[in-house]
């Protein structure tokens, strides 16, 4: 079996996504250092992100350019994108695939993590983007894969959510 984040990492090379950015997550700190140290190679362009819709800029631009995007993010940034998702993205048909480690769920220790857990799923509900969430890492591999092919055919960001229960095959 995989570790969680060679999972990730190796889902996102497979489905042939080429443009990557990602904001600093402390769950996402091992997929970020494997996309920073493998971007070298020209296979796919990592760009670390301040902020979540930042980081969703840079995926529409990379996306009108002509690569397949990805984003690393926390969901309590979330928040920060869905006027982006909104108005740049649906407006647009711009598919990304949206990587998610889902805080404030179960096994949380930061009670100011609590409520946007609580609320990440029903936000993307309410926003119609489709989310999957894999409870193993041979799982998020396949559901990588699958939903990055969903966002293209769709036109629209499609999210895997990653909860801490996921994060514990890393142990």
């Amino acid at each position: 079996m995989m570790k969680c984040s060679e999972a990730i990492y190796k889902g996102i090379r497979d489905a042939n996504i080429n443009f990557i950015a990602g904001v600093p997550c402390a769950n996402l700190k091992n997929v970020l250092s494997l996309m920073e140290n493998n971007s070298k190679g020209g296979d796919f362009i990592y760009i670390p992100a301040t902020r979540e819709e930042e980081a969703l800029g840079l995926c529409a631009g990379a996306h009108f350019a002509g690569k397949k995007t990805a984003i690393l993010m926390q969901n309590s940034g979330l928040g920060n994108s869905i006027n982006g998702i909104g108005s740049l993205c649906k407006v647009y048909q711009i598919p990304i695939l949206m990587i998610i480690s889902h805080r404030g769920d179960l096994k949380e220790k930061i009670s100011a993590q609590i409520p946007m857990g609580r609320w990440t799923k029903k936000l993307l509900d309410t926003i119609e983007v489709p989310h999957y969430c894999p409870k193993t890492p041979d799982e998020a591999y396949d559901i990588i894969k699958y939903s990055s092919d969903y966002s293209e055919t769709m036109g629209y960001p499609v999210a895997v959510l990653l909860d801490a229960l996921y994060w514990e095959y890393d142990k």
